[in-house]
């Protein structure tokens, strides 16, 4: 579909505008209607068409929701679900939306963590993607083409079943989406090897907001830069992307180690500050740090948890020469395929098949809170002991350290929107998770991370204070009620872009001038306004 296909749907527009202003029927059958009118009539978009007396709409709507903060009674929920089987059916939905005045909310795999790809407190509807997720794998020649409705479980095994030699670097959680995990950036235990997914990215097929389908040539230089790491929901639907397949062993090794205060976790934490982004890039080694309470006494666990892209014999001689004081041998290393380390890091017992990666439930939900931080200089043992003392007086935060270097150190900042490269020794994210559901628990907990996020102040990058994307935090602001100011959308753009804000806001300002894709922090468009961009 290209221009032809867009001039009959301009057509169909106006038709459309008339029935929409003349006839009286319900709002959902006139959006319906719309629908109707500007998708292809073969699958009929009907049969994917949820409203709120549908009895499929609770399910659909929360099937995808996981984040439990925004599955309450009170949480603004969508005049409509559209769960797209067909590329016209997002074209429709898109003008459709133009034309009955609601916003559009666009869901891959749910795993936004303050919930924006499905919440939304202006009438909105959300386009759902997980009809879309096929995957096709071309070992031949390296590539394959993955829906952005797939989730990273569904594309690891769709690779598995052609190859044991090739894999692709994203995430190690199976059930999150595609979609928002590439144009987010995209990050995994391949990262130090191969650096993020949209390194990898070769083409995309995307819906602008002109319901407009465009590929990696059409869409030109800058929109094709701005979606690898730039948050493709603030530029239209992407509806597939092309990726290059990057080559792994047919033997990985991977361990977890756990070591106590008692166990000497804060000398392994304060040496592995010195190690983990200067190790050869074949080895990833992530710390999750955790309060814990025993019997007697509060203290804190250490987890080292290891993929390492080669045998058991050439990680152990890493090791021992690298950071002998963690203790790997051939008794707590194990040897596996790139897609089992896969199913392993997702914390699945031991012998679970690799079929599991086609859950695409998690195995649990919670309600929780992520915040992020980068690290440029190591911490002092004695500030290291301050951190871990206060996260055992909040008991519930957890941090987990994220090495850099390798191929990260290789990229430059300005070669995708994502700017977190040399420089970042590791990255932080925080978590809290919790069962209770009123909003007092919502309050303390969230008063937990912001407090262990605080005292963390002096420790990470400044001017500014660096986060992730793909780790979505509001704390760092919100445009509000839609058209924002420039100078607004920096205070939260430039922690997560640094200098990249600039061109996303003239890419945005290109293609989407009146700012038709938008949500709390969507970049912003200064189209036809006066503004001072910063220099």
């Amino acid at each position: 579909m290209g221009t032809s296909r867009f001039a009959i749907l301009s057509v169909c527009l106006a038709l459309v505008l008339h029935f929409s202003l003349t006839m009286s029927d319900p709002v959902h059958d006139s959006f319906l209607q719309c629908l109707s009118h500007l998708s292809a009539p073969s699958p009929p978009i009907s049969g994917v068409f949820y409203t709120p007396t549908n009895s499929s709409y609770t399910y659909v709507l929360q099937s995808y929701i996981q984040n439990l903060r925004f599955m309450s009674s009170t949480t603004p929920k969508p005049q409509f679900i559209v769960a797209p089987s067909h590329v016209s059916h997002v074209q429709a939905t898109i003008i459709c939306c133009k034309i009955h005045g609601l916003q559009l909310r666009i869901r891959s795999g749910g795993h936004d963590y303050d919930g924006l790809s499905y919440v939304s407190d202006v009438p909105f509807a959300i386009l759902d993607m997980f009809n879309l997720r096929a995957v096709s794998v071309d070992i031949e020649n390296e590539w394959a083409w993955v829906q952005s409705g797939a989730t990273m479980g569904e594309l690891y095994y769709g690779i598995a079943e052609k190859s044991n030699k090739y894999g692709f670097p994203a995430g190690v959680c199976p059930t999150v989406g595609v979609g928002g995990h590439f144009s987010g950036g995209g990050y995994g235990n391949m990262m130090r090897k191969y650096g993020l997914s949209v390194d990898h990215v070769l083409d995309a097929q995307i819906v602008d907001a002109n319901g407009r389908i465009l590929d990696g040539e059409s869409m030109g230089e800058d929109l094709f830069w701005a979606i690898r790491g730039g948050g493709g929901a603030s530029f239209g639907v992407i509806v597939a992307w092309k990726i290059r397949l990057v080559p792994v062993p047919e033997t990985v090794t991977v361990f977890r180690v756990e070591k106590t205060l008692e166990q000497g976790a804060l000398d392994l934490l304060h040496r592995w500050q010195y190690v983990a982004d200067k190790i050869h890039e074949d080895l990833f080694i992530r710390v999750v740090i955790l309060p814990v309470n025993r019997k007697d006494h509060k203290t804190i666990k250490a987890k080292f948890v290891s993929l390492f892209l080669g045998n058991s014999e050439r990680l152990l001689a890493l090791m021992n020469e690298s950071f002998p004081e963690l203790g790997i041998n051939s008794n707590n290393s194990i040897e596996m395929s790139w897609v089992e380390s896969i199913v392993y890091w997702s914390n699945y017992v031991k012998g679970t098949p690799i079929s599991v990666l086609l859950d695409r439930t998690p195995q649990s939900r919670n309600y929780l809170k992520k915040k992020s931080d980068y690290v440029l200089v190591p911490l002092s043992k004695t500030d290291l002991e301050g951190i871990l003392n206060t996260m055992m007086e909040l008991q519930k935060p957890a941090l987990t350290f994220n090495p850099y270097g390798g191929k990260m150190s290789e990229i430059s900042e300005s070669e995708t929107p994502f700017p977190h490269r040399a420089g970042n020794i590791y990255k932080i994210q925080y978590s809290v998770t919790w069962k209770e559901e009123s909003m007092e628990a919502a309050d303390h907990y969230l008063n937990m991370i912001r407090r262990i996020y605080d005292y963390m102040t002096p420790y990470v990058s400044k001017s500014p204070r660096c986060s992730y994307l793909n780790y979505r935090d509001v704390d760092l602001g919100v445009n509000q009620n839609g058209n924002v100011s420039y100078e607004e959308a920096s205070i939260w753009g430039t922690k997560y872009f640094k200098d990249n804000f600039d061109r996303l806001v003239q890419v945005k300002s290109r293609v989407d001038p009146d700012n038709f894709f938008r949500y709390e922090q969507s970049i912003p468009s200064v189209a036809n306004r006066n503004y001072v961009m910063a220099e």
